[in-house]
């Protein structure tokens, strides 16, 4: 186990595994996160900067929550991200759908790569009766 500081209010804790935070600021986090849930739920067309100034939370969270597919921007939101690789307006995760669909192909590709099959001897040449000398 690992001794750290919390990023969030710099205490020492024991540290597993994810983000470098203390247990009580991630459950802080967690209950920003289902506030600012309900807040979408209400008020589906606010801003960005409106929602991370009513909820007290950074907008860099807000994104990072939508890229991690928590939130999602309903369509009549004005709010839209960027996809990764085309750039593309997406409402959620990190790829439009395009470019997922083509990334699963490309890892689906590369992990059932069909197998090289020998050629097989002609039959004769097999079946042939071969004779020891002694």
């Amino acid at each position: 186990m690992e001794v750290k500081n919390c990023k969030g209010c710099g205490r020492l804790f024991n540290y597993l595994q994810g983000p470098p935070l203390c247990p009580a600021c991630v459950a802080d986090l967690e209950n920003k996160f289902q506030q600012v849930k309900e807040y979408l739920r209400e008020n589906p067309k606010a801003p960005l900067t409106k929602i991370a100034e009513d909820n007290e939370v950074s907008v860099k969270q807000i994104k990072q929550w939508v890229r991690e597919e928590r939130l999602t921007f309903t369509e009549e939101s004005q709010i839209t991200l960027d996809c990764e690789n085309c750039g593309a307006s997406i409402l959620t995760g990190r790829f439009c759908d395009k470019c997922r669909a083509a990334l699963q192909n490309d890892f689906s590709g590369a992990i059932n790569r069909p197998k090289k099959i020998e050629p097989q001897k002609p039959t004769r040449e097999r079946e042939r009766m071969r004779f020891l000398d002694n």
